[in-house]
């Protein structure tokens, strides 16, 4: 009786070629690697820690120093504060992909990577969900800081939870832009300096900290129409309450759409990183 011969399930090899692995492959590596970067955060807490000092800071000098002089109509400042703050939190955590997969280019970790029968996105997406978790722990403790410094949640329980839902989801897009930046660059200390501007851009000249109609006029329309104002709106709308959903799916739009194109360019230059 001659032997069946059973298809070999197709796998990533080292010269870049495209074959395809099981999803269910996909996965378990994805988590191999989050599990391995968890790891090296538990190892290492004082990335963690040094990652809330800023937000903190942020907080304590935005509600004490800053906030005496900005008034916001109708809505208390620390209240309208915070949901920037918790979106500033997710934007300059992602840094923290870049330069770690820049880190592992440069140690010759990527290069052992690549050589296993492995799916390229598995250790992308292995980082950006290690870095989802870390962000849920940050985000814990700035609603506790929030609160200490009087923020509250004037909607309920299952609207918070979204903003929370919404925070990581848009931590994980910002992730995906800093894995490309951080694998084009190739260098921590670069990844790191080409991330920072960027990052302010996007926090600095939005809705986060101050109503967008106080600015002039050309820097208004950019701050109205792009991500971190639109998922600041969004969190805002489901902390405070108001007209909830247009903001909501607008936040949503850009979360999946960053997420979709800078995933593939990531994934792409994976492939092609000495």
């Amino acid at each position: 009786m001659s032997a069946i011969t059973l298809p070999l399930p197709e796998v990533v090899v080292d010269d870049g070629a495209d074959l395809r692995i099981p999803v269910t492959a996909v996965v378990s590596d994805a988590l191999a690697v989050a599990r391995r970067n968890l790891i090296g955060l538990i190892r290492v807490p004082t990335t963690v820690v040094f990652s809330t000092v800023q937000p903190v800071i942020f907080v304590l000098m935005f509600r004490y120093v800053f906030g005496g002089a900005i008034r916001v109509p109708g809505v208390r400042y620390v209240d309208f504060l915070m949901a920037g703050i918790f979106v500033q939190t997710v934007t300059f955590g992602a840094m923290n992909t870049g330069v770690g997969l820049a880190m592992d280019l440069q140690t010759g970790l990527i290069e052992r990577f690549r050589s296993l029968p492995m799916a390229r996105s598995a250790v992308l997406a292995g980082r950006t969900i290690a870095d989802a978790v870390r962000n849920l722990f940050v985000i814990a403790l700035m609603v506790i800081v929030g609160f200490a410094v009087g923020f509250r949640v004037h909607t309920g329980v299952p609207e918070f939870a979204g903003a929370i839902l919404l925070l990581l989801l848009f931590g994980i897009a910002f992730s995906w832009i800093m894995a490309y930046i951080g694998l084009t660059t190739g260098n921590a200390e670069a990844a790191q300096a080409a991330s920072f501007p960027l990052m302010a851009v996007f926090v600095f000249a939005s809705s986060a900290f101050v109503s967008t109609a106080t600015m002039p006029g050309p820097l208004r329309l950019y701050a109205n129409h792009q991500p971190v104002t639109a998922t600041v709106n969004a969190v805002r709308a489901l902390v405070l309450g108001g007209p909830t959903l247009d903001k909501v799916l607008a936040a949503l739009a850009w979360t999946v759409g960053i997420t979709v194109v800078f995933a593939a360019l990531s994934v792409r230059r994976y492939r092609h990183a000495a």
